[in-house]
């Protein structure tokens, strides 16, 4: 299992989707998540079929939150200026975490 971070807090336990298929899929199929889902090599997004709404965080090639939304199901995203990867939680979850554009984040495993 990993663990996401910000600042040295452990915010939650991380997927890494690593491959094409995994990014695809996403969180799709899904009733919830728990902890989040971290898309390298990701842009833009979109939640059609999803069951839930999701916490979007956009993050420069240094894991910085460059941008945050949330998006209902149905939704499409449109990339952020200086986004290379993108992180996903159920809606409110970056309230709870604090999470907010400039927090650097990072991965770590167990």
């Amino acid at each position: 299992m990993s663990w996401l971070l910000c600042e040295g807090t452990v915010l939650a336990s991380i997927e890494v989707a690593e491959t094409f298929g995994a990014r695809a899929v996403g969180l799709l199929g899904r009733r919830g998540c728990e902890g989040a889902l971290l898309l390298p090599r990701t842009r833009s997004i979109h939640t059609i079929g999803m069951r839930f709404s999701l916490d979007v965080a956009f993050l420069d090639r240094d894991l910085v939150v460059v941008g945050t939304t949330r998006l209902d199901p149905w939704r499409i995203c449109l990339p952020r200026r200086g986004g290379r990867s993108v992180l996903e939680a159920q809606a409110g979850a970056f309230d709870r975490w604090g999470l907010h554009v400039g927090d650097h984040l990072e991965v770590r495993g167990a």
